[in-house]
């Protein structure tokens, strides 16, 4: 576990704790590491599970998917697959949604049981874990809600001047990367490709935003 502290004293989740600490917090909840290819699943939706995962390297699609969602279906039909995120290094999660991996992805499981019960020497860093893990969860209610707030625009261009102009704010640039491909923005936003792609065409001549790939620039009159 030690070579993985450079990471993990960075994570919000350990935030106000020493390597040694986290060592042993580490220890105390049964942490293991994980490998999975870019193409399996890590949880499907409905799945019991004791753990909930820390990214430690690569990144995590989380997708929804109703019953006729298998993978070869989306081919014809997208409309079938809910992107609802891109997980990347040090976020957590758990089960909410069906996951799959973006690119090979190392991740720490952490057993809940013992991640929620206080150890026995009701130990300060245990106790700074909770705090923190309630804090990252508000982090990702409020993830969910800018997400809401996107989808509930009515068009399409509505919808994607939104979600640049918080990547925008977030990243504190008018010059930014997004972490999806245009299919895959597509799906975040709930929108055919096509109507997205002809959108930011519109938006590119009218002198609003310059992008190539997942790069972005936006006009200060934005």
């Amino acid at each position: 576990m030690k070579k993985y502290l450079p990471v993990l004293k960075h994570c919000p989740f350990f935030a106000g704790m020493d390597e040694g600490e986290i060592l042993s917090i580490l220890n105390c909840v049964d942490a293991k590491i994980r490998t999975f290819d870019h193409d399996e699943y890590i949880f499907h939706a409905g799945d019991s599970t004791a753990s909930m995962g820390l990214i430690l390297s690569g990144s995590v699609l989380v997708i929804q998917e109703d019953l006729w969602g298998a993978p070869e279906y989306h081919v014809q039909n997208r409309s079938r697959r809910l992107l609802c995120g891109t997980l990347r290094r040090n976020a957590r999660f758990r089960f909410e949604h069906q996951r799959g991996n973006r690119r090979p992805s190392e991740t720490l499981m952490l057993n809940i049981n013992r991640l929620l019960t206080v150890c026995p020497t009701a130990c300060t860093h245990h106790n700074r874990l909770i705090r923190n893990l309630v804090s990252v969860l508000a982090e990702k209610v409020l993830q969910f809600n800018e997400k809401i707030t996107h989808m509930s625009k009515r068009t399409t261009r509505e919808k994607l001047l939104s979600y640049l102009s918080s990547e925008s704010i977030r990243q504190g640039s008018l010059s930014f990367d997004i972490p999806y491909d245009r299919q895959q923005l597509a799906d975040y936003l709930c929108v055919e490709r096509a109507a997205m792609s002809a959108e930011l065409s519109k938006l590119q001549k009218e002198g609003l935003l310059t992008t190539r790939k997942n790069h972005f620039e936006l006009a200060v009159e934005l």
